[in-house]
């Protein structure tokens, strides 16, 4: 009797524990799975903007496809995973999370890059951290650092964050400004003392983030020819104290820009770890960065080919900008300033 006593207790003790466990109160796609044949590039999942960008060949495009989806644990979702789906109009996934207290809604854009002019004049906010990325054809093609130095605990406000848009572009126009600023509270815990200002063709994984925040910054975009030239307009002036990744103070130091462009074989994204050691790279341009000027001065540099690559079936073009050349070491100078503007990528 005593041993059916204890039974039953552990039972409704159990029970109970079971019962008051707490649902999920998570309500997000974890992953959007569609049929390689149907791609030219990887799919982006942008949960910082809850944002999914995919990339469809024609055919595809014309018949529409069925995405089998990952959700957080318990979570729902309308449409539902596997429906097929045609995306000649907007798409919007909406899941609801297993507590029934969270809502989600991600927007779906197709991204088809036709004319590779970029000039920056459309911008839109982060609506949770206020941070800008420039839209074309209302389209999320750039991303920056920004999301990372919003982690580590960047004032809220758009003039805080290293990267920004600017009404002081090319004839007046607007344009992207990128700023090498001191690092927060948080950032200097985990040994950053400064964040320098990235701007870049692709995506920044907030999964990645903290754990490693070069691999977060993933570059580059469809192409479907081969590229010659690398084009555009630019500032820069460079910050007056040069340091290293400690915070001291390097003499006789100067900081400079960073900015190239990369032909490389995908569809898997290189990022801030491989973009200058990967076998996938093809060619390069790469504008010198000896000089600051202070007005607007133009560029066009070669791509410079690789000899014994091949080119594939998904090549990818990176656009890579950045306030301090060795930033990913966390060196530079606080204040340098990059402004780019009117960038172009001319095919053969």
């Amino acid at each position: 009797m005593k041993n059916l006593f204890y039974l039953i207790l552990m039972y409704f003790t159990l029970g109970s524990c079971i019962r008051e466990a707490p649902l999920n109160p998570e309500a997000d796609i974890e992953e959007f799975n569609i049929d390689a044949q149907f791609l030219s590039s990887s799919t982006i999942i942008d949960q910082a903007n809850s944002k999914i960008l995919i990339y469809l060949k024609p055919d595809a495009y014309q018949s529409g496809v069925s995405p089998a989806l990952k959700l957080s644990k318990g979570a729902t979702v309308s449409p539902a995973s596997g429906t097929l789906v045609n995306f000649s109009q907007p798409v919007f996934y909406t899941v609801k999370s297993e507590s029934g207290e969270n809502l989600k809604t991600y927007e779906v854009d197709v991204v088809e890059i036709g004319n590779w002019t970029f000039n920056f004049e459309t911008w839109t906010e982060n609506a949770q951290n206020k941070y800008e990325y420039p839209l074309d054809n209302n389209v999320q093609l750039w991303s920056s650092g920004n999301p990372g130095a919003a982690l580590a605990g960047v004032m809220q406000q758009t003039d805080a964050y290293p990267t920004k848009s600017t009404i002081n572009g090319l004839n007046g126009t607007k344009a992207a400004e990128m700023r090498t600023i001191p690092g927060t509270t948080l950032s200097e815990f985990l040994g950053i003392k400064l964040i320098p200002g990235s701007f870049f063709l692709g995506d920044f994984n907030s999964n990645q983030a903290l754990i490693n925040p070069l691999a977060a910054t993933e570059f580059g975009q469809p192409y479907f020819q081969l590229p010659e030239k690398f084009t555009g307009y630019y500032t820069y002036t460079p910050g007056g104290n040069f340091q290293d990744q400690n915070g001291n103070t390097v003499p006789g130091q100067t900081d400079r820009f960073s900015l190239y462009a990369v032909l490389y074989n995908g569809p898997t994204r290189l990022n801030g770890t491989n973009i200058n050691t990967s076998d996938q790279v093809i060619a390069r341009a790469k504008l010198p960065n000896t000089t600051a000027p202070t007005a607007f001065t133009r560029f066009e540099v070669p791509f410079n080919y690789i000899p014994g690559k091949t080119p594939g079936n998904n090549l990818m073009v990176a656009i890579v900008a950045s306030s301090s050349y060795q930033g990913d070491q966390y060196r530079g100078a606080i204040g340098s300033k990059l402004t780019v503007d009117s960038l172009r990528i001319i095919a053969k």
